[in-house]
């Protein structure tokens, strides 16, 4: 097991690190946008379910195989980017899709399973993530104290934990806003559609930067 002042020290870089608005956080309002603070809030859990196989793949040594690797590395990208791409393009195709009822407090939105499904997805598929955790797990691992895959597991649910509770924040600040436009069937309709831009220029940017971005 890690030492605790080695996990409060990796948390505490996480927390930096997830501070900062990234990929994640466009996803997170994208999604919160399109389909409100539970949508959000499932796909932000979905997300961070994504990334524990990732943590699990790093602490065996798959990961760091993908994160040397052009060719894997950039097929996960461009799965990743295709994804959420994909995401954006039904959420724009369907924003106006049941805008009325909504905008009286009632409507048919996606479950939650599905939701979480494709948070679940795009997590684990993140190949930002694989780098992260191929580059910081072994800084605040101690490999004299052995199981290092346990402690690599353990610092990698301290990320989680950490980005869960940012990640929520905004999804729940993106989801208050978009109440204020279910007031309008035009003003959901078009905050629909702009959170499917965003997560398609998410994943247009995800595709196109470079082999390691």
């Amino acid at each position: 097991m890690p030492t605790l002042e080695a996990v409060l020290a990796f948390a505490a870089a996480s927390a930096i690190l997830i501070a900062i608005p990234g990929p994640s956080v466009l996803f997170v309002i994208g999604r919160s946008l399109s389909l409100g603070r539970r949508g959000g809030l499932m796909s932000v859990l979905g997300n961070e379910l994504g990334a524990l196989p990732l943590v699990a793949a790093v602490a065996f040594g798959v990961g760091s195989v993908v994160a040397e690797s052009i060719v894997l590395f950039t097929a996960v990208k461009v799965l990743g980017g295709a994804y959420l791409v994909y995401l954006g393009v039904q959420a724009i195709r369907h924003r106006s899709e049941g805008v009325d009822d909504a905008a009286d407090g009632a409507g048919v939105a996606p479950s939650s399973w599905s939701v979480l499904r494709q948070g679940f997805i795009v997590g684990v598929t993140n190949p930002k993530t694989i780098v992260f955790f191929v580059a910081a797990l072994p800084q605040f691992v101690d490999f004299r104290a052995g199981y290092v895959p346990v402690q690599m597991m353990v610092l990698g649910l301290a990320f989680t934990l950490v980005a869960l509770t940012f990640d929520s924040v905004w999804a729940l600040l993106a989801g208050t806003a978009r109440e204020w436009f279910a007031r309008s069937p035009r003003r959901l309709a078009t905050v629909r559609g702009a959170g499917g831009g965003m997560m398609i220029g998410l994943g247009t940017s995800l595709v196109v930067t470079g082999n390691k971005a």
